[in-house]
């Protein structure tokens, strides 16, 4: 099967998904809005791992744009002339590696991307793109902790994880922003800040262990999502 990166890089063109302040879905291309601080979505992701691939950006990359990718932008305007400001326009992409190159929280087939839209779709249809994308990173957070398995298909199917496998929603066919959000976590946006678990505080359970151990990461729509 083919590499999911491979898919993307021909797709990333035409439906890469950007997620505005009230996390709207819109569909844009890689360069043509400008970002700002507190902007998010896949292609803050792809500004990040064009800053690292210049030298400028160090950190996790997370489609977050927060104070060290704002830094990593003046520094990379302050270097090449430009009015610092912080915002990335025509000037400041300009001026970024112009590779084809894209972020990716590691190799997945056309199967693994489907079965996590498939999860996506089930736990949280009714979110909003920013919620949905956050149930994908929650998976691949899991994928890359030591406290879970280490694939997307052994973190799914791990008992007791995820009530959906249990009432049959999973077998649901992902609609289609399922599966852009679960591009755009593969693209490594991560709207939840790292987190490996999520519940919803209106049906958990009133003693649910994560909501009175785990602390809280951040709250997107209806779910809650905890480190």
């Amino acid at each position: 099967m083919q590499p999911l990166t491979r898919i993307l890089v021909c797709l990333s063109l035409v439906i890469l998904l950007g997620v505005g302040i009230a996390a709207n879905v819109q569909a844009v291309e890689f360069g043509t809005r400008s970002l700002k601080y507190e902007d998010e979505g896949p292609d803050v992701a792809i500004l990040q791992y064009r800053l690292q691939e210049a030298g400028y950006y160090q950190e996790r990359i997370d489609g977050l744009f927060g104070k060290k990718t704002l830094a990593a932008v003046n520094q990379l305007q302050k270097d090449n002339n430009l009015y610092t400001d912080g915002v990335v326009g025509p000037k400041t992409y300009a001026v970024l590696p112009q590779s084809n190159a894209l972020p990716t929280r590691g190799q997945y087939t056309q199967e693994e991307l489907i079965f996590l839209a498939r999860v996506i779709h089930a736990e949280a249809r009714g979110e909003s793109f920013k919620g949905q994308v956050a149930v994908g990173a929650v998976i691949l957070n899991r994928v890359d902790s030591d406290l879970f398995p280490n694939t997307v298909r052994e973190v799914i199917l791990q008992e007791g994880q995820f009530c959906t496998l249990g009432d049959g929603q999973v077998h649901l066919y992902p609609s289609q922003t399922a599966i852009e959000a679960a591009k755009a976590a593969i693209l490594s946006y991560d709207p939840t800040y790292g987190a490996l678990f999520f519940y919803n505080p209106k049906t958990a359970a009133k003693k649910n262990w994560v909501a009175v151990t785990r602390p809280k990461a951040t709250r997107i729509g209806s779910h809650v999502f905890a480190w």
